[in-house]
Formats: C-alpha cells, structure tokens, sequence
C-alpha cells in the first residue's frame, strides 16, 4: 500500500528568532507576548503534524482532520480540505436539517415503509416494518445506532440527497456532496466526489447545528442529547478525552478503509471543542483500525491544551 506522507511546516527558525530578536528590533511587551504565543501555537502545530504523519505510516492511512476550540477559538487541522467519504457522519447533518425545517411537533410525525425499503445494517427500523416509526425514533435510530434505512427515511424527508445539500448550503457548506443513499454511498472510491466532505466542512457543519445557535435551543438539545447517546463511538474519539469529559458523536465506516468520527467534545466548565477524524486506505477490501482514529484525537486533544497551556 501506498505510504502518504504530509509536508511539516517548519517553526523552529521562527522561535529562535523570537526568542532572540535582532538588535534595535525590540516591540513592546504586549507584541513580544503576542508574537510567543503565535510561535508557541505554530510550534505545537508542527508537532501535531509530525505525530499524525507518523501514525499514517505506522497504519498505512490518510489521514483528515480538523478541530476548534470554541473556547480560544483555536484549532488543529490536517489535510482539511481534503476529500473523504462521508459515509453515517451524513446523519446528524439530515437530523440538523430535518429540525432546522419541521417544528418539533412533526418529529412524532409516523413514517411508513416496507420491507423491500430496508437495507444492510438496520438493526432498529427493521423491528418496526409493520407501523412505522416516528420521525423522533427515525433519527434517533439513524444517530445512535446508524440504521441505514433510518438514515434513508431522513434523506426521504428532506427530499433527497439533493434536499439535504440545499440545506446544508442554506447553513453555509457548500462543500460536502450529498448525492446517493445507503448504501452506496459508502463505496468511497477514490477520486469520486460523491458523498464526499472535507474535515473542514464536516466539522464546521457540525458546529453550525450543535453550538452556533443555527437551530434554537430547545432543537440543538434534541440533535445534542442524540449525539451524546451515541453507542457506535467508545473506541473512537470518545476513548481519547480525559475521564470527565463529555462526548456526543457520529460515527462512520465504508469500503477502502474508510473511518470516520466527528464529535462535539465539552470538558468540564469549557465551551465545546467540535472535531472531525476522517481516514481511508488505498485498497478497495481494506480494513480499518479504530485506535487510528482515537491516537490521532488524542494528538488533537493534546495539541490544543499545549497551546492553552503555553
């Protein structure tokens, strides 16, 4: 398999230079202060690239990620503008949109569907062929338990994948591609943009739903209180937070190696950190290791607390 290998950003020089400024270059103390902290957060950042690269090596992997503290305002990103398949992290993106466009009383709107409906890994929808489900159990489904068929309801709700694209760029994301349904949009083939974000995009949009205040508080809860219910996640993100912590997330998995996990992770007594951690692999039957992705979280996690603490 093909090693990837991501160019490191070199600080070193630019922190021997701020330690030691040139004489007559002197600035005041709020710029020199301003000046080590920008240096110290490069810094960090440099060593965050270089662990995560060595982490696709050691799994031979690619590697996505972007984060924010949306306490500081800081972030960490890896190849975050680059492409993935989304695979089920679509899910709370549909559930955000769905609530963003119905009033809370459709959720115990019931859905019909038939047998012939349901696809591969529907471990709840298929318990309930015969009277339905409502669209609160639909999308509860679709996050914590990533029901396929669950997932496509909600697709059907909102018109389609190209129903969902619509409002994700109505929330300002006009990156990630919305075009099939599950299954097959977990083919995850390289070079296709279908169904396919960015760790930017994904994490962004998921920032939009869940703290930015896109949808009113008493909806952001209901899409929140789905996410930290999540079953799917204890050896991704979730196993890299300190004990304390709180995670809601969304899980995903598809062919090439494809994993994903994007999350919105609260310390205690601290403004969210919103986070996604997409990887793929070269071949079509590769496997995926989940400690990728929770090692690579806990070099995210790490990073930011340097940089609060520096």
């Amino acid at each position: 398999m093909k090693i990837f290998t991501q160019k490191i950003k070199l600080a070193m020089p630019l922190l021997l230079l701020s330690l030691y400024p040139p004489a007559g270059c002197s600035g005041s103390p709020d710029t020199n202060a301003q000046s080590a902290a920008t240096v110290v957060q490069e810094a960090s950042e440099v060593d965050a690239d270089q662990q995560l690269g060595q982490l696709e090596k050691e799994y031979d992997a690619r590697l996505g990620i972007y984060a924010i503290d949306t306490e500081t305002g800081r972030t960490v990103s890896y190849r975050p503008d680059e492409r993935f398949a989304y695979t089920s992290t679509f899910k709370p993106l549909a559930a955000g949109a769905l609530l963003l466009k119905k009033p809370l009383d459709e959720l115990d709107k019931v859905i019909t569907y038939k047998k012939e409906d349901l696809v591969t890994y529907s471990p709840v929808t298929e318990k309930h062929v015969e009277k339905g489900m409502t669209l609160r159990e639909i999308s509860d489904a679709a996050i914590r338990y990533s029901d396929n068929t669950a997932g496509n309801l909600l697709l059907k709700e909102l018109g389609g994948p190209a129903g969902l694209e619509t409002v994700l760029q109505e929330v300002g994301d006009h990156i990630t591609k919305p075009e099939r349904y599950e299954t097959d949009l977990n083919e995850a083939v390289p070079g296709d943009i279908r169904d396919t974000s960015t760790p930017k995009a994904l994490a962004t949009t998921l920032k939009a739903f869940t703290v930015d205040g896109v949808l009113p508080a008493e909806k952001q809860d209901v899409l929140i209180d789905w996410l930290k219910r999540n079953t799917t996640g204890d050896e991704l993100i979730r196993a890299a937070v300190p004990e304390g912590w709180t995670v809601g997330d969304k899980t995903g998995a598809g062919s090439y190696g494809t994993r994903n996990d994007i999350a919105v992770i609260w310390p205690p007594n601290q403004a969210p950190i919103v986070m996604a951690v997409l990887s793929s692999r070269t071949e079509q039957d590769a496997t995926y290791d989940n400690a990728l992705i929770a090692k690579a979280a806990k070099v995210v996690l790490d990073s930011l607390e340097l940089q609060e603490e520096k």
